[in-house]
């Protein structure tokens, strides 16, 4: 029997009604997804090392390893137990609910305008090159042009936004799905930090956040599995803990919050942290130049 620490609400209460059935889509160390039948998504299961997401149950283990987790393995609930084929049963009795609460964008920009500073200025120096933040020393020719393609792209869709052309924006948003390397692409990474930003709460552009959803439903061919999903939810403001730390980081003066928030942050993935992080910086700087507060 292996405890569930914490999860994420709605795969709680999947679990608890017994309406979950499913197979293990793919697997990793320190994580493994489930497709589930019910609904076509994607949930994850994933090492107490790693932080709380939305679809995910954190179990308590160190890696996925020692447990032989294999790709089609069936799953299913019963009695608020999840069962890994006959090889693992997984409880929530004592698991933690977990809400992805994004916060709400402050009336008055002036602090984060001084942490989007500092926050770009610890990304120069940390952040990891080679997806949205440009790799100084070019790689071969196949990586400098789609660093290209994602600068180009980038910075059209910000035109578009700022200008406040939301459908012109559309193709330029869909045109980064699938860009760059990683599992996850940075692309999709650089759209999960935008999509986050569009989805505060009395920021100027919260009024427009159907442009999340009508991105990633153009994204299903586009991408793979996993960052597809990680993009459904971003759209409708479900996103990783770690995330949500930052955000909260950035709107209050304490510079070691902020830097350790933002350092938990850039450690995901290979470059995906960096991208996230500066889709954020990206999505807000937006917010400010196009009108800085509703309230």
């Amino acid at each position: 029997m292996i405890n569930a620490i914490s999860g994420d609400t709605d795969f709680i209460k999947g679990i608890k009604n017994s309406i979950f059935t499913g197979f293990v889509h793919s697997t990793f160390n320190r994580t493994f997804n489930i497709f589930c039948f019910e609904n076509g998504d994607l949930y994850t299961i994933a090492c107490s090392k790693l932080d709380n997401g939305p679809n995910t149950l954190i179990i308590d283990v160190d890696t996925m390893k020692p447990m032989e987790i294999e790709v089609n393995d069936r799953v299913r609930v019963e009695k608020n137990l999840l069962y890994i084929e006959d090889k693992h049963t997984i409880s929530i009795d004592k698991a933690a609910k977990w809400d992805s609460v994004i916060p709400t964008y402050p009336c008055n920009v002036e602090i984060l305008k001084r942490n989007l500073i500092k926050m770009k200025e610890y990304i120069n120096i940390h952040g990891v090159a080679g997806g949205i933040k440009k790799n100084v020393i070019t790689q071969n020719l196949f990586d400098a042009e789609v660093s290209n393609m994602l600068e180009k792209r980038t910075l059209l869709l910000l035109n578009e936004l700022l200008n406040d052309r939301i459908s012109s924006a559309l193709p330029h948003a869909v045109s980064l799905v699938g860009l760059g390397p990683g599992l996850t692409p940075s692309g999709d990474d650089f759209l999960t930090g935008l999509f986050t930003i569009f989805n505060m709460k009395n920021s100027p552009f919260y009024p427009y956040r159907s442009f999340c959803e009508d991105v990633f439903k153009k994204a299903k061919t586009l991408t793979n599995d996993i960052s597809y999903m990680t993009l459904k939810k971003a759209a409708i403001g479900k996103v990783r803990e770690s995330i949500i730390s930052l955000l909260n980081s950035l709107l209050v003066e304490d510079d070691e919050d902020l830097f350790l928030s933002l350092n938990k942050l850039l450690n995901i993935g290979s470059s995906s942290g960096t991208d996230i992080a500066l889709g954020i910086i990206f999505g807000m700087e937006a917010n400010i130049r196009a009108g800085g507060k509703v309230c």
